[in-house]
């Protein structure tokens, strides 16, 4: 291979590559969708991808034209389907022809956005080592991409509709997730109505959001007073503290849950919400402790410095300029922790027995029994996560940003 070639060749190799990844997810996609038991043609689709990446990467990156694309996606559609014998998702073209089209052509845009994103202002002229290091981490950040998205979308995906279908259709065809939408409102969603109406999921929805936000205000409660007393005040042991946050960690809550339920039990604690608003906030006041300093210690103190001598009190310091300047990682760490809130399950399964009680953890896991349908144990699971995946989404940026300035130190 000469030196000249290395673009070209790296380019149809990663074309091959996004072919064969191809061909392997929209025929399981099929499946999911269809319920027709697909098969992947990983050679064919390896054999397209070369070939519709060899007539992308032939012509230089402004000669890319959509036109050149088109033409390269119709080639890698007539070798899908001559190499894998007429069977472009291993099943004859008159069984499903509608959607085998229709997936056909997804695989073949899916494969040419690929090896675009992969080689684009990359060919012929551009023969630099830099350039060839760009081509392959741009392949393996599209494909860590891909499969992050796929391991976080599928079991999703599946836990959706099968909470959507009934049990007859789920045993009769586990893999088949397609949805009769004209069944009705009322048929579709009856997994998640007789969730509020017969497994008192209304209740466990008012349960976890109570524990998980009254979590919240105590953990902020305790961790900015002491998070800015370890970043920002003087004292014997301080840096002992500061390093030491963590260590609870070390020591697996599995260990601590048969000490804390004897203890509970003597106190007449357990079975009670007070119980769990205990423990949650010992959880996680450490960790919004150790991601709150490290912001704190962001913030320029002289920032601080002229509020006091402007005649501030530390009080007033910290209310007035430190917790304004703060809000990104407040939200941070209020997201977080709601979270580990939300999702608990090893204390509430210990400690709580009565059915009124119960977070939303502890009230999926009675669903996980042979005399509950599946389809329930999938719709309170869906109950579960959307709200903290809502969540997530809105306060993404703050998220984000309350990380990143909580990992630089003034």
């Amino acid at each position: 291979m000469s030196r000249l070639g290395n673009i070209f060749y790296l380019s149809v190799l990663f074309g091959a590559l996004w072919g064969a990844i191809w061909s392997i997810i929209v025929p399981l996609l099929a499946l999911f969708i269809s319920g027709l038991t697909f098969q992947p043609q990983v050679t064919a689709g390896a054999l397209g991808g070369l070939v519709a990446a060899a007539a992308l990467a032939f012509h230089a990156p402004r000669d890319r034209t959509i036109g050149i694309r088109l033409i390269a996606g119709f080639a890698f559609i007539v070798v899908l389907v001559v190499a894998s014998g007429a069977q472009p998702l291993g099943l004859s073209l008159d069984t499903y022809s509608i959607g085998q089209l229709i997936f056909t052509v997804l695989m073949a845009v899916v494969v040419m956005q690929s090896i675009h994103l992969t080689c684009a202002n990359l060919g012929p002229g551009h023969e630099k080592r830099y350039n060839v290091e760009v081509l392959c981490l741009r392949f393996v950040k599209g494909f860590g991409l891909v499969t992050f998205t796929i391991a976080v979308a599928l079991p999703f995906f599946v836990m959706v509709m099968m909470s959507l279908k009934n049990q007859q259709l789920l045993l009769s065809n586990p893999l088949d997730f397609s949805i009769d939408f004209g069944q009705g409102f009322t048929a579709l969603f009856r997994s998640y109505i007789e969730l509020f109406t017969q497994y008192h999921f209304g209740t466990y929805l008012f349960n976890s959001a109570l524990v998980s936000v009254a979590t919240v205000v105590i953990t902020l409660f305790f961790a900015v007073p002491g998070a800015y007393a370890v970043a920002r005040l003087r004292f014997p042991g301080q840096n002992f503290l500061s390093r030491s946050i963590l260590l609870i960690y070390m020591v697996p809550m599995i260990v601590l849950v048969i000490p804390l339920y004897a203890i509970f039990s003597q106190l007449g604690m357990r079975n009670t919400l007070w119980g769990l608003l205990f423990v949650y906030p010992a959880t996680t006041i450490p960790v919004a402790l150790y991601m709150l300093q490290g912001y704190f210690r962001g913030i320029p103190a002289e920032l601080e410095e002229a509020g006091l001598m402007d005649g501030l009190t530390r009080l007033n310091v910290i209310r007035k300029i430190t917790l304004p300047l703060a809000l990104p990682a407040l939200a941070s760490v209020a997201l977080y922790v709601f979270m580990i809130a939300w999702n608990e399950f090893l204390f509430a399964f210990m400690f709580l027995d009565n059915v009124d009680l119960f977070t939303l953890s502890r009230g999926i896991a009675e669903l996980n029994s042979s005399e509950v349908p599946r389809q329930h144990l999938m719709a309170g699971a869906v109950i579960a996560t959307v709200p903290v995946l809502a969540l997530f989404l809105w306060f993404e940026r703050f998220l984000v940003a309350g990380l990143t300035a909580g990992s630089v130190k003034g």
